[in-house]
């Protein structure tokens, strides 16, 4: 039991750490259409630039100890979610060609598509990283060999959507605070309403969540009866939370 509480333990804090360094990217690439100029969408690429693609050794260190820890989730997940995964993949590969692509030819044409691949690939891809946390908390059908019964629509109820749109909320909201860091001048000035807009869809989407979650998953308060210490993490997230209107009237990202 301490191996596996062990693993368990490392498989979050993999995920934990790709949604932290690579949450940014992702949401720089939802913001992208708010550049107005060529300029300011070179200037948004530049700064994930030099670190965008080691930021997904993450997701792939997560799913190599997910295997090695526990084989029977991961053969249940890569496969019972393989229509999602290969969206998932579809979109991650996706992204890194349009931002490879984009420069190989002075035409506006070309750079426009290619931005608004940037964006749709970078949207999907963190709408199913949420629906995909949405089925974990919720629940997924398998039989009694843990395989799933269910199809891809099944996982695209409204408790899983909701996850996703928070995902995205989250995330853009990470993204501008990170371009806000990174850029300066009449972008900067810009990026600072932005941040204030997508920390209120955040702060909605997140208070929604949390009800929806109370009202349909029962059991989700379960730990907090048997280590009631746990109601500390829920007080430093919140507290995080409110953390950042603070930050962003200080200007202080």
């Amino acid at each position: 039991m301490d191996l596996q509480l062990f693993w368990f333990v490392l498989l979050g804090v993999l995920l934990a750490g790709y949604a932290i360094l690579d949450g940014f990217d992702l949401g720089v690439g939802i913001l992208h259409p708010i550049a107005r100029t060529d300029e300011e969408r070179r200037v948004m690429l530049h700064a994930i630039g030099p670190i965008w693609d080691g930021n997904e050794v993450w997701l792939v260190t997560f799913g190599g100890a997910l295997f090695a820890a526990f084989p029977e989730a991961y053969a249940t997940v890569f496969s019972g979610f393989y229509v999602a995964f290969m969206l998932l993949l579809l979109a991650l590969i996706f992204r890194a060609v349009s931002l490879e692509f984009r420069s190989k030819l002075h035409s506006a044409a070309w750079r426009r598509v290619w931005d608004w691949g940037f964006f749709g690939a970078s949207l999907m891809a963190t709408l199913l990283f949420g629906v995909a946390v949405g089925n974990a908390m919720y629940g997924v059908p398998l039989d009694a060999r843990g395989i799933f019964v269910g199809t891809f629509s099944d996982l695209l109820h409204p408790y899983a959507l909701l996850c996703g749109a928070l995902a995205v909320a989250l995330f853009a909201m990470h993204g501008s605070i990170y371009l806000y860091l990174k850029t300066e001048g009449a972008l900067q000035e810009r990026l600072h309403d932005f941040i204030w807009r997508t920390f209120g869809i955040f702060l909605v989407l997140y208070v929604l969540t949390t009800i929806a979650t109370l009202a349909a998953i029962p059991r989700a308060l379960r730990n907090f009866d048997d280590h009631p210490w746990a109601w500390g993490v829920v007080v430093l997230n919140v507290l995080a939370v409110a953390n950042v209107p603070r930050a962003i009237f200080q200007r202080r990202p």
